[in-house]
């Protein structure tokens, strides 16, 4: 049974009109102060995008000098090369990317003036709405993170109004009694300053996009700002008054990005995650706030936006599918973020706000779901590049967004290429068909050529983490908070092992993704499990990784035949063991007492204050919806 609400469930109606907007015509809204990108983040994308491709070309050129006989580079060596360099220059442009952050942080102090002061103008109070999207989610954790956070807000010097909207999507009847029950209960608790509103769709059209849009055409003509949030979402006060303030200083800002960190992981894949977003992250982070200026890009949540300019210029269209039909855009932010800075605002990106949270999917199979989600969402926004009006990073982003899953099916053309020729098999007659040279050793056969392959690949892709790990003061972060020196070093090794481990099943299972993709399988819309251990029976875990395994034995098969090489041995065993390893994602670190400090990060090993209220908020609602409600009792007399 549903349970009544008063008249004030919701605020009085302010609709705010929200136009689609059309992606062959160039918009500029004329509200907007257009302000352009600085001077010095042209030099910042110089110093970030020449050594990438600088590297890319070099590399091209060993491997073609490599490849070059009397007859030349033949067609397939061409295609080897050029997937070598698709590959090759999203890991030089991480390096690069990484090391301009660190350069940054070493020449600045933790939080100087570009928190949004050194935009000039003081601070105007904004009525800002804190909205909460939920769908299916477990109500005890969306109601104790907000109650947390209004506690927060409560607490917290500033001249800015707060309300807090839940808006439901949730389709599960009982989930949306429970979420009615806490919503009662977190309005009855909150301070007289704040309003706390609730309300639950009756048809949930168009996923997230439908829901927030709803709301501003609704009531969004009532705030100058929404803070948009995740179910999973946990901001401190400080974070959601530093973002107004940022956005307040600078009204030619349509939106404004946090850094979340991730909180919460206790499965061993979740403090990988946690370890590596924590301790790795904020150096990407601080590069990329860099060379992006005010081109920067929005992730769906932990975001303030202008409610003015979003409505204006962000209403998504529809677009078309290879099959002609229309589609809802999936991976909406990259694309709002796109819309926003097209009609003249600014997108800014902050990552020196601390204070701001996300949970992290707790197995490999839960991050695999999610990022199946993902993956069809950004190979979308290929078909948006040739949309008008849009700026040349914001088009950027759209591509590294596809990107990031292109890479894995490339990766293992790579690995299938290297695992037939690898040996230097001089007859095989793959060499023959592919129009290589079969008298002629390919350099991919020469030991001492795999050897500093592998040497040059791997320290690329660890450059970023070792950097990183070495300038965590520069992060803000003491030592005490990772464990001491010793521990820290334990975790540093321990991540980058698990992550070389899983890095295999990832390439397998984003191949697949996009193949799924491709072949126009929709994914469905679900939760995701967050935090704490998962335990999936063996049947699922072998059914989910059986081409792993397959790919793996058969490595391995045709390395003790003498056909593979050797070289490739890590990545066999990887494969092979994908369902064990897959097991051993979902172990709860945080119940065994040996392994509650490995992998730590200061939110495990000292949480911050809005990290422990959130629990005690959390626990709080869980035992007051753990309790029969008045209806139930009435029903059960």
């Amino acid at each position: 049974m549903m349970l009544s609400f008063p008249n004030d469930a919701m605020p009085r109606r302010a609709p705010l009109p929200q136009p689609v907007q059309h992606l062959n015509r160039h918009y500029r809204d004329t509200a907007a102060p257009l302000r352009r990108a600085s001077r010095i983040a042209g030099l910042w994308r110089v110093m970030t995008f020449v050594p990438a491709l600088v590297t890319t070309a070099g590399v091209i050129a060993a491997f073609t000098n490599w490849f070059a006989t009397d007859n030349g580079v033949s067609v397939f060596e061409f295609c080897v090369i050029a997937l070598i360099a698709f590959t090759f220059f999203w890991i030089a442009l991480s390096v690069s990317t990484a090391t301009l952050g660190i350069g940054s942080l070493i020449l600045t102090r933790r939080r100087p003036a570009n928190l949004g002061a050194a935009d000039g103008g003081p601070v105007e109070p904004l009525n800002v709405a804190l909205l909460v999207p939920v769908y299916n989610e477990s109500p005890a954790d969306v109601f104790g993170n907000a109650a947390a956070m209004l506690n927060a807000l409560r607490r917290a010097d500033h001249p800015h109004h707060f309300d807090l909207f839940v808006l439901s999507d949730t389709r599960d009847a009982a989930i949306a009694t429970q979420e009615e029950r806490a919503f009662h209960a977190l309005r009855a608790r909150a301070h007289p300053g704040c309003g706390v509103y609730y309300r639950r769709r009756a048809d949930n059209i168009d996923r997230k996009v439908g829901n927030l849009k709803d709301w501003v055409q609704s009531w969004g003509g009532g705030y100058d700002a929404m803070l948009v949030l995740d179910a999973d979402s946990l901001m401190s006060g400080r974070a959601i008054t530093d973002l107004t303030d940022a956005l307040s200083r600078d009204p030619s800002a349509g939106l404004i990005q946090s850094f979340p960190m991730l909180f919460g992981a206790q499965s061993v894949f979740g403090r990988v995650q946690q370890f590596a977003n924590r301790i790795y992250g904020f150096a990407l982070a601080e590069g990329l706030a860099k060379w992006t200026d005010r081109e920067g890009n929005y992730w769906g949540h932990n975001a303030i936006i202008r409610c003015g300019a979003f409505a204006a210029s962000a209403g998504l269209p529809r677009v078309r599918d290879f099959r002609g039909n229309e589609q809802l855009i999936l991976s909406h932010d990259f694309v709002e973020a796109g819309l926003l800075r097209r009609a003249g605002w600014g997108v800014r990106f902050l990552p020196r706000i601390t204070g701001s949270y996300e949970e992290v999917p707790a197995t490999l199979i839960d991050y695999v779901l999610r990022d199946r989600r993902w993956c069809q969402g950004n190979l979308q926004h290929l078909r948006l590049l040739a949309s008008r009006g849009f700026h040349t990073v914001s088009r950027f982003h759209l591509i590294s967004g596809a990107m990031g899953y292109l890479v894995s099916p490339a990766w293992l053309a790579l690995l299938v290429v290297w695992a037939l020729i690898g040996n230097g098999q001089e007859q095989n007659v793959i060499l023959y068909f592919s129009g290589l040279n079969p008298q002629v050793d390919w350099p991919l056969t020469d030991s001492r050529s795999n050897l500093w392959i592998l040497l040059f690949m791997y320290s690329m892709l660890l450059a970023p983490k070792l950097m990183s790990a070495g300038a965590i003061h520069r992060a803000g972060i003491p030592m005490r908070d990772v464990g001491g020196l010793g521990q820290f070093v334990a975790s540093v090794l321990a991540e980058i092992a698990l992550s070389i481990a899983y890095a295999p099943i990832l390439m397998v299972q984003q191949s697949i993704a996009v193949i799924r993709t491709v072949l126009g399988q929709r994914e469905t819309w679900t939760p995701q499990s967050r935090g704490g251990r998962v335990n999936y029976p063996l049947a699922t875990l072998v059914k989910f990784h059986a081409l792993e395994t397959v790919l793996g034995v058969l490595l391995l098969i045709g390395m003790a035949m003498g056909i593979v090489t050797l070289w490739l041995l890590p990545i066999a065993i990887s494969l092979a063991f994908a369902v064990p390893l897959s097991a051993l994602s979902g172990v709860d670190m945080g119940a065994r007492r040996w392994l509650s400090r490995h992998l730590g990060t200061p939110e495990v090993l000292n949480s911050p204050a809005i990290i422990r209220s959130a629990m005690i908020e959390r626990r709080h609602f869980a035992r007051l919806l753990a309790q029969p409600s008045l209806t139930e009792v009435m029903a059960a007399e």
